[in-house]
Formats: C-alpha cells, structure tokens, sequence
C-alpha cells in the first residue's frame, strides 16, 4: 500500500503533454495516463502543441506525427531548440522511423501506430524516471567525470557538448546520451537489451529498432570521414561496443 502510494504521489509530480488528433485515440491515451495519476494536457494540433509546451513546461511530450497545422516533425524541432524534454513520437508507418530519429529533430523513442497502451505507459514510465534519475545524480555525476575521452573524441557532460578533433559535432539529446555511455564502457560488448536499459530507462523487452536506428544516425555524425577507423562497432548476434 505504500508502495502504491509513493508511486501515485511520484506520478502525480510529472506532467504530461499529448499531441493527437484522433479524437478516440486520444481520449484512450488520456484515460490511462489520468489512471496512473499523471496530469494531463492535450492538444489536438502542431501550432496548439507549441503553445501548450510553453506554458505548461511538461515533463515527457507524446507526439504524433500527423497533424494539422504543422506537423509532429516540425513540433519536435521547434520543441528542441527550447528545451531538452522527452519526447516519444507516434508513427502510422515503420517507415517513418527514420524520420523521427534523425533529421535533426530529436525524439527519444518512438512507437508505430497500433500500439499497446500497456507498453505506451511502460515506456512513459521508464523515460520518466531516468529524467528524473538524471536530474537528481547530475552534480554528483559532472563532478566524478566530466570529461570523457577516448581517441579523438571528448564529451563533456556539464557542458552538453561533443568535439573530435577539436571541432563540434551537434547531436540530439538521445544521441548524446548514448554516445556517452557507450564511450564510459568503451571496449565493452552491449546489447540492445542493455542498451534500452541503461540509456533508455526500459526495464522490459522493448523494441530494440530504437537502439538500431539511433546507432545509425549516430554513426554518420561521428564517422562521416570514410577513411577513419570505426569506433561504433556492431558485434553480430551480440550487439554493439565502442571500440578505442
């Protein structure tokens, strides 16, 4: 019983925006998360969306890609050049993966249209508590090691930012995250269990598509010269490592 109490007041603390235009779906969205005792705001268009981000200042967007006025992608731009907040994007097709992961527009996570509501709210849940987890260990984890090295590459964490070589390389948050933790576990064999894990918060068998394609994006932002060694090296039927 205390348990479940905690958990609702924990939850209670979170705010949540949702991004949808189909009236059912987001209505059945809504329900659930009311039921874990998030609270809620919705909007059912891009332009409402932004506004609604603005003045609410929510803890985790969940965003859907088709919608009116300006669409999911350019809500996420827009919201990432303001804030660094989670957001998990809803896509009609598997073919849009791409999109939400790259071009710039940093999503966190995605989920193809349909979906299980019971792992809509698993991954709500886990993205929430790393959010909150990173927030409560940031100062003491800047001051044990806020610099990370490795070959020509040099992450430091305070500061958000990303060289090689010397020269700035932009990465979403998502990404940043992940390239710092594959380089404190440089050498080190992973898998895309592990992975959603550890840089994902996801404490389930989730859909590791998210690792595959984060990796990808990552990759050519960090590997664009051809003639360079490769540092983020697939392990076939394994799954990855950085490798100095």
């Amino acid at each position: 019983m205390l348990c479940a109490i905690l958990c609702m007041v924990t939850a209670m603390s979170h705010k949540v925006l949702v991004v949808e235009d189909d009236d059912t779906l987001l209505g059945v969205i809504k329900y659930n998360l009311d039921k874990e005792g998030y609270s809620v705001f919705t909007a059912a268009d891009g332009a409402k969306a932004v506004e609604a981000a603005r003045q609410a200042r929510p803890d985790l967007v969940i965003l859907d890609i088709m919608l009116p006025e300006l669409n999911g992608l350019e809500v996420c731009r827009i919201l990432r050049t303001e804030t660094a907040v989670p957001i998990i994007m809803l896509t009609a097709r598997s073919e849009e993966v791409d999109k939400v992961v790259g071009l710039e527009i940093g999503a966190d996570d995605y989920m193809t249209k349909p979906f299980s509501m019971k792992e809509l709210m698993a991954r709500v849940k886990a993205m929430l508590r790393r959010a909150e987890m990173a927030r409560q260990q940031g100062d003491s984890t800047t001051a044990r090691q806020s610099i990370i090295r490795a070959v020509e590459m040099e992450i430091d964490i305070e500061r958000h930012t990303v060289s090689r070589r010397g020269s700035a390389i932009e990465l979403t948050p998502k990404e940043f995250d992940l390239l710092a933790f594959m380089m404190r576990n440089k050498n080190r064999v992973m898998s895309r269990d592990y992975l959603l894990e550890k840089v994902w918060g996801y404490d389930f068998s989730g859909d590791t598509r998210t690792v595959d394609v984060h990796m990808r994006w990552l990759r050519q932002k960090i590997e664009d010269d051809a003639a360079q060694p490769k540092h983020l090296v697939t392990v076939r039927g394994v799954g990855y490592k950085f490798e100095e």
